[in-house]
C-alpha cells in the first residue's frame, strides 16, 4: 500500500505541472533570456573550440532519465557546468572557422516565435499566415538579390525556405531527374550524369547518390589555379561531349558562388550556355556568399543567374537569421512538386483544389515544415536593407584588414584570391640547412609546407583563444580565416593575427 500510495502521489505531482503553464512559461523564459544574454555578454570568456575529449558527457550525465520532476535552475546549472565546456562557441566574435552562422536579435526572436506558435505549416490550410508569408518574404528578398523576374512568384517561379542546402540540392536533383525521365523512360535513369566542379559542396553528391544517380555518373570536373579554383567552362564542355560519346546523358550542373574550401566563383554566364545547349538544368549554390550579393558591389557575382534553374542560400549563414534557413528560388516550380507531391485524402481541402494556394509540402521533401519565414521576416524588417548591406560590408572590411597583415609579413603568403570575407593563407617554411639530414633535404617544399601549417593551425586552437579551420586546394594546405560572426570588432581581428604571429615564430625555432 505504501509503494501505491508513493506512485499515486508521485503521479498526480507530475500532472499537477502542466507542460504548457503560461506563468511558468513566463517565468522559465525570463530566466533563459537572461541566461543567454548572460552568455553572449560573457561569451568571449570561453575557449572558442571545445577544450573536451570524446565521451566526456557520457562521464557526466547519469545512465537514466529522472522518475520524477527537476527545478528548472537545476538543469539550468548543469547546462552551464556539463554542457558549456562541451560547446564549440560559434558566436563568439574570435570563431572563424568553416563559415559563419552569424545570429542576431531579430533571428534569435523570430526563432522564438516560430517555435512558440509550433505550427506545422505543410500546406496552406494548415496556417495560411505561415505560408503566405514566406512567399511574400521569398519575393522581398529576390528583388533585393536582383533576381530575375522568373524567379519570383509573380513570373511565375517561387521562392522556398529549405533547411539547408543540402536540401536545396537534393530537391532540384530530383526535379531535373524526373522531368528528363519522364522525356526519355525511367528505364534510363543509369545513364543520367550529375555535374559539378572538385570544389563543389559535398552535399552534391549525397544528392546523386540518395536521387539514385549512378556512383561512376557523378562528375567533379577538375579546377586548376589558372581559374582561381572556378570551374572552367570549356572544362564543362568537354567532360559532357565525353558522355555523351559514351551514350550517357547530361541531366544536372551545380555551380558555385563561394566554394567551401576558397570561396571561388564558378562563372555562371558561361557555365550556363554550355549546359542549356544540351538541356542541363542548373542550379547556382550560394550557400555563404548569396547573401553578399544584395550589395551592388558583390552582385555581379552571380550574374547569368538569369539562365540558370534555380538559385539557393543559406541566411543562416551570413545574413544574421539562425540555423536553419536555406533560400531557395526557381524558375519551374511545376517541375518540384510534380516530383515531389503526394496526395491522401487527409490533407485534401478546398483551397489545394481550387489551385489558389501554395502547399509548400510539395516544394520539398519531408511533410512537416517550420514557420521559417518568421524569423527572416523579422531580420528583413528589424534591420532593412542598408543595414545588412553594412553588417556585410563590415565584415570584408575585417577581412582585408587582416589580409594586408598577412601580406605584409613575408613569412606568409595569401594562398587564392580574396573574394569575400574569407582569407585563405599558409605560413611558408623556412629554407633547408645545408647540415639537415638527406632525407628532409629530398623531402617536397610542398610537404614540409603542408606539415607546418598542420602544426600551425592545431597549435593555434588547441589554445581556444581563436578557431580556424583548413582545406587543401591544387595540393597546398591552407587556414581559412572566415569572418563573420555577429559579434566581431577590429579588436579580435588584431588578437587573431598576434596569436597567429606568435604561434608561427614558435612553429618556425622549432624547424
Amino acid at each position: 500500500m505504501g509503494s501505491l500510495h508513493t506512485d499515486v502521489l508521485e503521479n498526480n505531482s507530475v500532472c499537477a505541472l502542466n507542460p504548457l503553464d503560461p506563468e511558468e512559461f513566463r517565468r522559465q523564459g525570463h530566466m533563459i533570456i537572461d541566461f543567454l544574454a548572460d552568455y553572449y555578454r560573457d561569451i568571449e570568456k570561453y575557449p572558442v573550440r571545445s577544450q573536451v575529449e570524446p565521451g566526456y558527457l557520457r562521464k557526466r550525465l547519469p545512465d537514466t532519465a529522472p522518475y520524477n520532476p527537476e527545478p528548472i535552475e537545476t538543469i539550468m546549472q548543469d547546462v552551464q557546468k556539463e554542457i558549456i565546456p562541451g560547446l564549440t562557441h560559434w558566436q563568439s566574435p574570435n570563431y572563424y572557422a568553416y563559415f559563419p552562422s552569424s545570429g542576431s536579435v531579430a533571428g534569435f526572436l523570430g526563432e522564438m516565435l516560430s517555435t512558440g506558435f509550433n505550427v506545422v505549416g505543410f500546406n496552406w490550410m494548415s496556417s495560411p499566415a505561415a505560408t503566405e508569408l514566406e512567399s511574400i518574404v521569398m519575393d522581398w528578398l529576390g528583388k533585393m538579390l536582383k533576381l530575375p523576374t522568373s524567379f519570383l512568384f509573380s513570373g511565375n517561379g517561387g521562392g522556398v525556405l529549405q533547411g539547408t542546402t543540402c536540401e536545396a540540392i537534393l530537391c532540384t536533383l530530383t526535379a531535373a531527374r524526373d522531368r528528363m525521365l519522364n522525356r526519355i523512360g525511367r528505364e534510363n535513369i543509369g545513364k543520367l550524369v550529375v555535374y559539378g566542379s572538385d570544389q563543389t559542396h559535398c552535399a552534391l553528391q549525397k544528392a546523386a547518390q540518395i536521387a539514385g544517380i549512378f556512383p561512376n555518373n557523378f562528375r567533379p570536373v577538375a579546377t586548376s589555379k589558372a581559374t582561381s579554383f572556378g570551374l572552367a567552362p570549356e572544362s564543362l564542355q568537354s567532360a559532357i561531349q565525353a558522355d555523351i560519346e559514351a551514350g550517357l546523358i547530361p541531366l544536372f550542373l551545380c555551380a558555385t558562388v563561394g566554394t567551401t574550401s576558397s570561396t571561388a566563383v564558378d562563372p555562371i554566364a558561361p557555365l550556363c550556355a554550355v549546359a542549356k545547349e544540351y538541356g542541363v538544368w542548373v542550379h547556382i549554390d550560394a550557400a555563404y556568399a548569396g547573401s553578399a550579393s544584395i550589395c551592388p558591389e558583390f552582385r555581379h557575382f552571380i550574374d547569368g543567374v538569369e539562365d540558370a534553374d534555380s538559385f539557393s542560400f543559406n541566411a543562416h549563414k551570413w545574413f544574421f537569421t539562425t540555423l536553419d534557413c536555406c533560400c531557395l528560388w526557381v524558375k519551374d516550380p511545376s517541375a518540384l512538386v510534380k516530383a515531389l507531391s503526394t496526395s491522401p485524402e487527409y490533407l485534401r481541402n478546398k483551397a489545394t483544389e481550387s489551385k489558389q494556394v501554395i502547399d509548400y509540402k510539395d516544394w520539398q521533401i519531408a511533410l512537416s515544415r517550420r514557420f521559417r519565414a518568421m524569423k527572416l521576416w523579422m531580420v528583413l524588417r528589424s534591420y532593412g536593407v542598408a543595414n545588412l548591406r553594412n553588417f556585410l560590408r563590415t565584415h570584408v572590411k575585417m577581412a582585408k584588414h587582416f589580409e594586408e597583415k598577412v601580406t605584409m609579413d613575408k613569412r606568409f603568403e595569401i594562398v587564392v584570391p580574396r573574394n569575400f570575407a574569407m582569407v585563405c593563407f599558409r605560413l611558408l617554411p623556412p629554407p633547408v640547412k645545408d647540415h639537415e639530414d638527406e632525407t628532409l633535404r629530398q623531402s617536397s617544399e610542398l610537404e614540409r609546407a603542408n606539415e607546418i601549417n598542420r602544426k600551425l593551425l592545431e597549435s593555434i586552437n588547441s589554445t581556444g583563444r581563436i578557431y580556424m579551420t583548413h582545406a587543401v586546394v591544387g595540393g597546398v594546405y591552407m587556414i581559412r580565416f572566415a569572418v563573420g560572426a555577429s559579434l566581431t570588432e577590429d579588436r579580435h581581428v588584431n588578437l587573431a593575427w598576434k596569436v597567429v604571429q606568435e604561434h608561427a615564430e614558435a612553429i618556425l625555432k622549432a624547424c
